[in-house]
């Protein structure tokens, strides 16, 4: 626990793509610790890419994280309301001799970085306009030259506590004079950050390890404004399983693929925590108030973590198993009307449900493994069609509709009683009506137990598909 002070976090996204898993790892983590504090979660927006942010993007990283049940304090803030502001400080830096105007064009940095690169060196600002005239600065300014503001980086050291990492410690003269306002106006992400995060009272900043060489910049300007800076926590970044740096090429990124795909907040939820940070118990399955119990920042482990997408869908299916079918049908329910399915009958979706057991580990399965129980519109496996389709199935099927319009318990007994004794009457397998009779009533080959399945899409739908099974043969080419 947190003493000193009241803790106060933030989530930062910023609106130029969808919200990421990284993001939303980061998110979490800064949640549990705000929570398990009894401190405040924040949200801003870091929308100064004016040109690069979109309102769709916002949005997603709102929903996003309230599908997650991140609830936040407040309201969200956007840096795009405080351009003023941001540019008010660096004037102020400008005035206290922290900063200097710089005149430099982009072609003419990529000349100097060309000459520098090709002597084999490594390319830092030259700080050439620091050491600019006051004949060229009016030069310059009478031209109409666009201009940059630049942080002028004192000499020394700057080191700080990193409270995953340890002291962490940076020669300055290692930062190159870095950008505080764009030539457009603009702010830049080191500059916009300090103030948002002074401004918002932040006290603890926890961010992913590609932010590690922001933090001495950072930490240089807190001290030329004068303010105290928050601790700073860098989280080990995500990778894909094959150690590089998560991409889509290992799976979607963005939380909006997994929700679609129909994995279960919770147990993305559950499977994020463990990324880079282990409950040091051999249990596995936690809510978010368990989470929040037993998230501390010592247990956040230093080197990268893995993204197992097979390890997220193991995950959820035990989450599906600890919710129970009741409300796991409730919200298939949901997720099936959000696809254009509309299926309200909860009974119906716990017998679906009870039917395709663990062949289903994430809600979308029961649209690519089980769609036939939602729609009568499938065509047939065609592989499946030349194996178990022929001349003479078209009568054997009509004595089959037959038979079962006649059934007076439609269930698994009385069903394999008329499909056994149908056998038997035309001197055939069983499996020789109960093939085609799977592949005319769902369209694949394989599934749950022939006898369940008709007895959870009831007569009327079974009766129905297999006469349209019939019409099917009446056309059909038989001549594989």
């Amino acid at each position: 626990m947190v003493d000193e002070k009241i803790v106060r976090v933030r989530i930062a996204p910023s609106p130029t793509g969808y919200l990421h898993v990284g993001t939303a790892r980061t998110a979490l983590f800064n949640y549990l610790f705000a929570r398990g504090n009894k401190g405040d979660f924040l949200l801003r927006v870091e929308d100064t890419d004016i040109k690069r942010s979109r309102e769709e993007m916002v949005k997603s990283i709102i929903e996003g994280l309230s599908w997650m049940n991140l609830d936040w304090e407040g309201d969200i803030l956007y840096q795009s309301d405080y351009f003023d502001d941001y540019k008010k400080r660096g004037m102020e830096l400008l005035e206290k001799g922290y900063a200097y105007w710089c005149y430099c064009l982009p072609e003419e940095i990529d000349d100097r970085k060309e000459t520098i690169f090709k002597s084999g060196k490594g390319w830092i600002y030259d700080r050439r306009c620091y050491h600019l005239t006051d004949e060229e600065r009016k030069r310059f300014e009478e031209e109409g030259r666009p201009k940059a503001l630049r942080f002028n980086v004192p000499q020394g050291f700057t080191s700080y506590d990193d409270l995953i990492h340890g002291k962490i410690q940076r020669d300055n003269s290692q930062i190159e004079d870095f950008v505080l306002i764009k030539s457009d106006g603009s702010p830049t992400y080191n500059l916009a950050v300090v103030v948002d995060d002074y401004r918002m009272g932040i006290t603890h900043v926890l961010r992913g390890d590609d932010h590690i060489t922001n933090t001495p910049k950072q930490i240089l300007l807190y001290n030329a404004f004068g303010w105290s800076f928050p601790e700073f926590g860098h989280i080990p970044l995500i990778l894909g399983e094959d150690h590089s740096k998560l991409s889509k090429r290992h799976g979607a990124v963005s939380l909006s693929y997994y929700k679609n795909e129909g994995i279960l907040p919770e147990a993305f939820v559950n499977y994020l925590a463990f990324l880079g940070w282990s409950p040091k118990t051999e249990e596995e399955i936690f809510s978010l108030e368990e989470l929040i119990e037993r998230f501390s920042l010592d247990s956040i482990q230093i080197k990268p973590a893995i993204f197992d997408i097979e390890r997220l869908e193991w995950l959820n299916g035990a989450w599906m198993a600890k919710l129970g079918r009741e409300e796991v049908a409730s919200r298939l329910s949901e997720y099936l009307y959000n696809n254009g399915i509309s299926e309200r009958d909860k009974d119906y979706l716990i017998k679906v449900i009870e039917a395709l057991g663990k062949r289903i580990k994430k809600f979308k399965d029961f649209l690519v493994r089980g769609y036939y129980f939602f729609s009568d519109d499938f065509s047939y496996d065609e592989e499946g069609a030349k194996k178990h389709f022929d001349k003479g199935l078209e009568e054997k099927m009509k004595k089959l509709i037959k038979q079962l319009k006649e059934l007076a318990n439609f269930d698994e007994n009385g069903l394999e009683n008329v499909i056994r004794n149908l056998a038997e009457e035309l001197n055939c397998k069983a499996s020789e009506l109960i093939h085609p009779i799977r592949l005319g009533i769902s369209g694949v080959t394989v599934g749950p137990g022939i006898f369940a399945l008709m007895g959870i899409l009831g007569k009327k739908r079974v009766i129905k598909r297999l006469e349209s099974l019939v019409e099917y043969l009446k056309g059909a080419d038989f001549e594989y």
